[in-house]
């Protein structure tokens, strides 16, 4: 019944299949954006606010602090799922999306509740002076349940190669969110409440939808309300692959923080030019973070299905892929830069801030990408702790470094100018963490294969 939504990973054209298997998720994360991309566009064009710009951009970093940690977890889901699939374990696939079902739900109420209450001294900590931050913020968290178990739920259909429904719930979502945007803003005038209260809606109506999908299939990622339990085995599995991922978006979110909070000294213009900056870049990142769960479900399926010829083959395909995507996406966005920051805001300070950031991200923005997907594969292999070491020292690390030792102490926070020496710092970490990174995956996949082979003769 569903089998044209699924994929085999492990046989037939692979480049092809992966590019198949990305197109739908770049779809996917570009109506992510524009929930965020919509919430900024209205209250910077209607609400009347000065503030309301800075106040729903410059949350993003401390909401990816938080919520990445457990996001992680839906990582070690989509690892996991792809494994069952390839392996047809059809227990331990049934096993894993219950577990998976109920541990994001309980996860998402705890984290939902957790940022509520510490909303205005967290702000305070990154010293955000807009006061309408707060108010994004915690009506943000309230909708923090049905984010993450939507997360989940499309983690599982990336699992078996569905990337397609994912897509056309999040649209049905994506068009009633742009609306209420309107309704609320405009004629009810809610401002900055308006939009996040439009956001949790569309994330209910995305959650309802993608929980039905699983209901209904017939196959062995099937749900049911009946067979909701933890698997302990299964919970530990996931928590030992997806918790590192989870913890290293978090720390990686650490170091963010510390750039937005460098970015805030700065002051309000300062702050809405880079909120602009990074919703369109955005863009870019999403397009390219979709070939990384390509690399992560191809990985694990084929490892799965113990096809570990074909891992060499999966990594030149992502990073072939995801260079394209980084060129050509990272380039029109430089390229269109002036005219697109001008759609966020017309002051033309806030403009030159954001063409500052996009000068130092967008270009060599593919270096990210092939980081990112060197790290899938070897996660996807099913090494946890390694590529999260490798990528907090390499690119966290390095960051935190430089914005404590170079730039701070060389900066006066007035000249807007020194922001180029803030920025910079992405692009060395991103060469250094995927060189290591590289070196990692040789070293990895030589185990791997010789672990499997063992099994085989032993077998």
């Amino acid at each position: 019944m569903n089998k044209h939504y699924e994929m085999d990973m492990t046989e037939g054209n692979l480049f092809l299949k992966m590019i198949r298997f990305s197109i739908p998720l770049i779809l996917t994360g570009v109506l992510q954006l524009l929930y965020n991309a919509a919430d900024l566009l209205v209250v910077s064009n209607f609400s009347g606010d000065k503030d309301a710009l800075g106040a729903v951009g410059s949350t993003g970093s401390l909401i990816n602090l938080i919520v990445n940690l457990f996001m992680g977890l839906s990582v070690g889901t989509n690892v996991l799922v792809a494994r069952m699939y390839a392996s047809k374990n059809d227990e331990g696939m049934s096993r894993v999306v219950h577990t998976a079902i109920i541990t994001s739900f309980v996860i998402g109420i705890g984290v939902g509740v957790f940022g509520i209450f510490t909303a205005r001294p967290l702000l305070h900590l990154m010293s955000n002076p807009i006061e309408l931050s707060i108010v994004y913020l915690r009506i943000y968290f309230i909708g923090l349940p049905f984010n993450l178990l939507y997360n989940f739920c499309a983690a599982i259909l990336r699992g078996v190669g569905d990337t397609k429904r994912p897509l056309y719930f999040l649209s049905i979502a994506g068009l009633i969110n742009f609306l209420l945007n309107l309704l609320f803003v405009i004629v009810f005038k809610m401002s900055v409440a308006g939009v996040a209260l439009a956001t949790i809606i569309s994330q209910f109506i995305s959650c309802v939808l993608i929980i039905i999908c699983l209901m209904k299939t017939k196959e062995s990622y099937h749900f049911s309300f009946k067979k909701l339990n933890i698997s302990t085995k299964e919970l530990r599995e996931m928590m030992r692959i997806g918790l590192p991922a989870g913890l290293q978006s978090s720390i990686f979110s650490i170091s963010n923080v510390l750039i937005q909070s460098s970015v805030n000294a700065f002051g309000a213009t300062a702050i809405n030019g880079n909120s602009a900056a990074q919703s369109l870049e955005g863009f870019v990142y999403t397009s390219m973070n979709s070939v990384y769960h390509a690399s992560l479900s191809f990985t694990s399926q084929n490892l799965g299905a113990r096809k570990t010829n074909n891992i060499n083959k999966i990594l030149i395909y992502s990073l072939i892929i995801v260079t394209m995507i980084g060129i050509i996406m990272g380039g029109a966005f430089f390229l269109l830069g002036r005219q697109l920051l001008s759609i966020y805001t017309r002051i033309a300070d806030e403009i030159n801030v954001g063409y500052i950031r996009l000068h130092y991200l967008t270009l060599v923005y593919f270096l990210c990408g092939i980081m990112d997907v060197t790290c899938g594969v070897i996660r996807g292999l099913g090494y946890a702790i390694l590529p999260m070491i490798v990528s907090l020292v390499g690119a966290c690390g390095l960051r935190i470094l430089w914005i404590l030792f170079i730039f701070r102490p060389y900066t006066s926070f007035t000249n807007l100018t020194d922001l180029n020496m803030l920025y910079i710092s992405y692009p060395i970490s991103w060469i250094i963490t995927f060189a290591t990174h590289l070196i990692c995956f040789f070293i990895c996949s030589k185990k791997v294969k010789r672990r499997l082979e063992l099994s085989y003769n032993i077998d």
